[in-house]
């Protein structure tokens, strides 16, 4: 780990609170405000945080959780909890008080950063469950019961009591003693099935995976402004939207909230993001949706800057060439159309970072068609997270790009991908018979079935817990045609089910606007949602969609029949990830009823 240029975070950051003493570090909104932290005041945050953290007797090694929405206080703490060489460890903001529990009290953290008083009411919910926790600290001033002692970070701090030279000698030699090989972190999986699994994450294995990203991408600006919207939470987000830029000098922005993030990009206007692909499939979604508003030459001129775009993407970008006249033509188009899409951007965006589940290859191609180049990568909680990445140089749509610096990959025998690399987790905590199992001879089992390709681009097919095997034992993987289904501009989510059963079908989700849209130029009659997607014009509507999807698919692989309903899947209602991914069992059991039903239609019922 000695090409690595730092051995731990809070070295990293004491580092560049000198090197970039009054730039920008984080900001974030608070009051309607925009609230600004310099590397230099950042840096004196953290020392106090780890001063009042030491005050209440955190010792090296212990945990302590976090249980919030990105905000600036969140990074504090984490960084906080570093100095004094404790681990973080992190709770989904979404997660409810029984889920909390169960982390809090597997790692056996006894104490809690909280953000609000709602995350606090959920813990006090479960009081008599985690009996060893000792202090909460919120990140907003409210009253707390004395069965559950609160603090706010402020006070925890001290923070009007400036650090005293002798202080911060302490907490930095304290800080000096942290290895590269000791625990930053345990971030417990969401995971689409089971309990949760706390994933043991090193300082290298953090460092490196930021350090190696940024050089996949060539390098990066202190002058880069990040657009922090994703779950801190997450690994995602915490590597490549945050310590990869803290690492480089870059600002950070803290967004309100998933739901005010187009109006933050604007106030912000930032230069890069990481996302998921939700955010890309609504983004195409409302750019055609206005599309099909405009009068037929602004249609038809979308639609031809559109298809110049594309074939000076692969002209530029996958094969290498020389643009020539193409490139005439698309700085005309894009001129014309592609300027002001980005300016609902803040049109400084230079690109995105798409993970956390496959990205549909259109799309992908739409966002640099736009030019807002989006490089999908691939990783897992357990790989810090990114084992690939495309980046401006070395681009193959439908691929998630070539492994990192470091990193090696292969392919076992039934098609799965193997990682081995310094990203890659120390193992389960408190789960060696887990961590036994999904490592082998230094090798991590990713679960996710793959290709790689001649000049070494990997292809994700699909998990390979999630392969559906029919009745007909034919092997179908479902992510491909969900993603094919979701771009249709009626469809807003999708699930494919057989496993063992003789024919595929699917629970689809309506995109509501153009649904209602429909019913106003159709003069459909309806008493509600669940009214409107039973109604015979819309089934109908929907069954000429899949037939659609269904003729450039083989027989085996079609959608035979399908269940509409009134609301899109969530992470509140429990069908989604923090990630936005499906919990397919989840769904399953909560839809049995209307899947089974498809299946006992026409007596074709059973698992025959």
């Amino acid at each position: 780990m000695s090409e690595l240029p730092y051995k731990s975070i809070p070295e990293m950051l004491k580092a560049n609170a000198a090197r970039f003493a009054g730039q920008t570090a984080v900001s974030y909104k608070k009051g309607g405000e925009w609230i600004s932290l310099s590397y230099e005041h950042l840096y004196e945050r953290v020392l106090m945080a780890a001063r009042g953290l030491k005050k209440a007797g955190v010792q090296p090694g212990d945990r302590v959780a976090i249980f919030s929405e990105n905000r600036g206080g969140w990074a504090i703490s984490d960084l906080g909890i570093q100095m004094v060489r404790a681990i973080t460890v992190p709770i989904y903001a979404t997660n409810t008080a029984a889920q909390a529990a169960y982390v809090i009290n597997h790692s056996e953290a006894k104490i809690v950063f909280v953000s609000t008083r709602v995350q606090y009411q959920k813990l006090l919910s479960v009081r008599d469950q985690i009996p060893d926790v000792e202090l909460i600290v919120s990140y907003e001033r409210f009253m707390g019961d004395k069965a559950l002692p609160v603090y706010t970070l402020f006070q925890l701090s001290e923070i009007s009591y400036p650090l005293t030279e002798s202080e911060q000698q302490e907490i930095e030699a304290e800080s000096e003693k942290i290895s590269s090989e000791d625990l930053l972190t345990i971030i417990y999986t969401s995971g689409t099935t089971g309990v949760p699994k706390g994933v043991m994450l090193t300082q290298a294995n953090m460092i490196a995976d930021a350090w190696y990203g940024v050089k996949q991408l060539g390098g990066m600006e202190s002058s880069e402004v990040f657009l922090s919207f994703l779950p801190l939470s997450h690994v995602l987000e915490r590597t490549a939207g945050y310590h990869a830029a803290l690492m480089y000098g870059c600002h950070v922005a803290f967004a309100e909230s998933v739901d005010k993030v187009v109006e933050n990009i604007l106030e912000v206007r930032p230069t890069t993001m990481v996302s998921v692909p939700r955010l890309f499939e609504k983004i195409y979604s409302r750019i055609y949706e206005n599309v099909h508003q405009m009068n037929p030459f602004k249609r038809k001129l979308f639609h031809q800057a559109v298809e110049i775009g594309r074939q000076y993407v692969y002209c530029r970008y996958v094969h290498r060439q020389p643009v020539g006249l193409l490139g005439i033509k698309y700085r005309l188009a894009d001129r014309l159309v592609f300027r002001a899409i980005r300016q609902r951007f803040g049109g400084r965006l230079r690109f995105f970072i798409s993970g956390g589940a496959p990205l549909d290859k259109t799309i992908n191609e739409f966002m640099w068609i736009i030019g807002i180049p989006t490089f999908e990568g691939y990783g897992l909680t357990e790989t810090s997270p990114a084992v690939t990445l495309n980046n401006i140089d070395e681009v193959r749509f439908g691929s998630v790009g070539r492994p990192l610096e470091k990193t090696e990959v292969k392919l076992a025998e039934d098609g799965e991908l193997l990682v081995k690399g310094p990203q890659v987790m120390r193992g389960y905590y408190k789960n060696p018979e887990e961590t036994e199992k999904t490592m082998t001879g230094g090798w991590l089992l990713t679960g996710d079935i793959a290709k790689i390709d001649g000049d070494g681009f990997v292809y994700i097919v699909d998990r390979k817990k999630e392969i559906i095997v029919t009745s007909g034992g034919k092997n179908i993987a479902p992510q491909p045609m969900e993603n094919e289904l979701k771009l249709d501009k009626y469809i807003s989510q999708a699930f494919v089910y057989g496993d063992s059963r003789p024919y595929l079908v699917a629970i689809l989700t309506p995109n509501l606007e153009r649904l209602l849209e429909l019913a106003h130029q159709q003069n459909l009659s309806y008493f509600d949602m669940e009214d409107l997607v039973s109604h015979s014009r819309v089934r109908a509507l929907f069954a000429e969609r899949i037939a659609l999807v269904n003729g450039k698919l083989p027989s085996y692989e079609t959608i035979k029949k399908f269940v509409l309903i009134a609301r899109d899947f969530s992470v509140e209602g429990g069908e989604l990830t923090p990630t936005m991914k499906l919990k397919r069992k989840v769904i399953y059991e909560t839809y049995r009823d209307k899947i089974e039903k498809l299946y006992l239609e026409n007596g074709n019922g059973g698992k025959g």
